[in-house]
């Protein structure tokens, strides 16, 4: 398998930084062409119309280089046309609860001039799909939908030749509407149009989409593709799915989040009747009839590990960081303009701070499940994963197959928020099935997702800035060892900057999460700006305003600043917050209104403006922003994993705290829809912000620790 590993590996700032820590391109080897993929799959639907979409050449989605003569094609999507005229298009995306299925189905059905519900979308099963990279970075808008509506335009052109050439008339004067082609006087269904024909059409990479000020499907908000499954419990996740003859599994783990097993006493399980046993060096699981049985089994086990020895503790960890630089890391080039020193020397005032970030964990609704199911050498794993293709590979990889005999379904699944990129859970069932020759289920516990689940890394920012007589930003230097470099480029405009990202060595596990980097690389840019703007006694929204050329970061901060009524708060003993910032191509402005409780902090009421360009789906969008805003909330104020001496000292619910109801504050959501822009991503953008709107907030209540989550340094006289 492929682990995510202990540090950063590339510090270099770019779209996909925030996978940096676990991703890796496609293997070289790659058993499955795509094009044989493809005609595998069309085949078995039957004849109709079939429209393959090949990714760009140069820089691919999947990751692939363009150049790489290894690929005979790099298929991105394809759609098909049946002969009872239904429609289905085929992703490699999966469906983490964004609501992605809805707005890429929304696409199809745009250009292709079809009802929502006449579009099927068959996502994330290697054996029916086309490679992807996997769900992440907020790109499954700006790359996928373009791609799946492409495919469909096509689709429509070809359909429109088809009737054109079967009435002998101009195509010109032929249009679509409700899966029919009509040129006024006479109509053919899609299905008549390729009844007994096997057409296949290619996407040509200038075919044009249909504009956003035209769109009639898109820039809706209909209801959730498969919503009534969800809202009714019929919808079945990996912890539901059953197989004939199916058994239960239950991994033996170290004591400690980290360790190397020594000895084993598996006695008493084997004693057991209807428990198998699974050895295989420091590997140690037992599989059962029920999953009561396993559980009881893998306790009688008695297994002692070896556990790191030097391992800081949560509370030695930032010296740590800045100490211990990541075994084959290397800094990121420095971000550098004009001459930092001389700036900073040449300052009427500086401001510098160190600013301490924790590791969080995921805790996502739906824990790591696994089900694996052996057909003589041929493997089949249903799991909740975001990199459907590169579980297969860490499956391959493992057990030494070709990747055409492995197959990888992943079931809608209950959320990831970055957390579900590796196979180890598929590994484990498909290890156990292996060794018990029956079909395995394995469903990681509570304490297992917090334990051994990679966390959102922890990090320590020392910020410097300067500013001249006259209160402007003259010079600006921000290190960010180890929390990742997503983010963390200054949209303010100061001539002088140095900007690194140092890679460490951590200790604990650690890999992507929501908004990952730019969470924490907005949060001391903004807090550090809001102290100055208090330190020199501005309006913190006109300081920023001052040194922003962007015009779609001022028409963020313009209209949350309007919004919650800059710069009066509703009510006494309360204080206003501030924050704004640009990531995966977004815009958002986030404002906070919190009251004081002793050292905590109260947030009473957030307010958000977002602009993601033209809006695709409204309710999703805002569905997003606000799921965004509650699980800032947690990272705001109550998460930070806690350890020491090898083991979580907070590994469970009852003492890892989440927000809860009573926890979330009155919300309110401007959209600014932006239809003359291109759409980009939402799911990741809203939550870099909240923090510093809240913290900044707290500032005006008492003196707020610069560390996460946030708290004042004493309850008030």
């Amino acid at each position: 398998m492929t682990p995510v590993t202990s540090s950063g590996r590339d510090g270099e700032s770019t779209e996909h930084e925030v996978e940096r820590y676990e991703l890796r391109e496609h293997p070289p080897y790659h058993f499955e062409l795509e094009r044989r993929a493809f005609l595998q799959v069309f085949a078995a639907m039957g004849g109709g119309l079939a429209v393959i979409a090949v990714a760009p050449g140069a820089a691919q989605e999947s990751g692939r280089r363009g150049g790489d003569a290894s690929a005979t094609e790099d298929i991105a999507a394809w759609l098909h046309v049946g002969e009872d005229g239904k429609v289905t298009a085929c992703t490699g995306k999966t469906e983490i609860g964004q609501n992605i299925r809805t707005s890429l189905a929304q696409a199809v059905a745009e250009e292709l001039r079809v009802p929502l519900d006449a579009v099927t979308l068959v996502m994330a099963d290697t054996a029916r799909v086309p490679y992807d990279a996997g769900t992440f970075g907020s790109l499954s808008t700006p790359r996928m939908a373009p791609v799946l509506g492409r495919a469909a335009a096509t689709a429509r052109a070809l359909l429109i030749d088809r009737a054109a050439a079967r009435w002998q008339v101009a195509r010109d004067g032929l249009t679509i509407r409700d899966g029919r082609v009509t040129d006024g006087t006479r109509t053919a269904t899609f299905g008549e149009l390729v009844a007994g024909q096997a057409l296949t059409g290619r996407v040509a990479p200038d075919v044009a989409l249909t504009a956003p000020s035209a769109w009639t499907v898109r820039g809706t908000a209909p209801r959730k593709v498969n919503g009534r499954a969800f809202v009714t419990g019929t919808h079945r996740y990996t912890t539901d799915i059953e197989r004939p003859a199916m058994q239960y599994g239950c991994l033996v783990r170290p004591d400690g989040y980290a360790g190397t097993l020594e000895k084993v006493d598996d006695a008493a399980a084997r004693a057991m009747p209807g428990v198998t046993v699974v050895r295989d060096e420091g590997f140690v699981g037992v599989v059962a009839d029920d999953e009561r049985l396993a559980r009881r089994a893998a306790a009688a086990i008695r297994a002692s590990w070896r556990r790191p020895a030097t391992d800081p503790s949560s509370e030695t960890l930032y010296e740590h960081l800045q100490r211990e630089v990541a075994a084959g890391g290397r800094p990121a080039t420095p971000i550098v303009a004009g001459d930092v020193d001389a700036a900073l020397s040449a300052a009427a005032r500086t401001f510098k701070a160190r600013y301490l970030v924790p590791y969080i964990a995921h805790v996502p609704l739906e824990p790591r499940a696994a089900v694996a199911e052996w057909q003589g050498d041929s493997l089949t794993v249903w799991c909740g994963t975001q990199r459907p293709f590169g579980v297969r590979s860490e499956l391959a990889e493992a057990f030494r197959l070709p990747e055409s005999r492995v197959r990888v379904i992943v079931p809608d699944t209950g959320s990831a928020y970055g957390g579900k990129h590796t196979g180890e859970h598929a590994i484990e069932a498909a290890r156990l099935a292996k060794a018990a020759a029956r079909p395995v289920k394995v469903v990681w516990t509570r304490a297992e997702e917090f334990a051994f689940a990679y966390a959102r890394p922890a990090g320590v920012i020392e910020v410097t800035a300067g500013v001249d007589a006259g209160g402007r930003l003259t010079a600006w230097e921000f290190h960010n060892w180890n929390s990742g470099a997503s983010g963390i480029r200054t949209p303010y405009d100061v001539a002088n900057q140095r900007i690194a990202f140092h890679p460490s060595n951590s200790p604990l596990r650690q890999g992507s999460y929501r908004g990952l980097a730019a969470t924490a690389n907005h949060h001391v840019r903004e807090m550090h700006i809001d102290r100055i703007a208090r330190d020199l006694g501005v309006d913190a929204v006109q300081f920023r305003l001052s040194h922003l050329t962007d015009p779609r970061l001022r028409a963020v901060l313009e209209a949350v600043a309007q919004r919650i009524g800059w710069p009066r708060p509703s009510a006494a003993g309360r204080s206003l917050g501030i924050a704004c910032g640009t990531e995966k191509g977004s815009y958002v402005a986030t404002a906070a209104e919190v009251s004081r409780a002793g050292t905590s902090v109260t947030v009473n009421r957030i307010v958000v403006a977002f602009e993601c360009g033209a809006v695709v789906h409204p309710d999703g969008v805002r569905n997003q922003v606000e799921g965004a805003l509650v699980q800032g909330l947690g990272g705001a104020l109550f998460e930070a994993l806690t350890f020491a001496n090898g083991r979580l000292t907070n590994g469970t619910m009852a003492r890892y705290r989440v927000p809860r109801f009573r926890d979330v504050p009155v919300i309110d959501v401007v959209i600014l829809d932006r239809k003359d822009l291109p759409s980009v991503g939402a799911g990741e953008t809203p939550i870099v912000c909240v923090a510093p709107a809240i913290g900044s907030a707290a500032r005006g209540l008492g003196h707020v620790v610069d560390r996460l989550p946030i708290s004042f340094v004493a309850s008030p006289a």
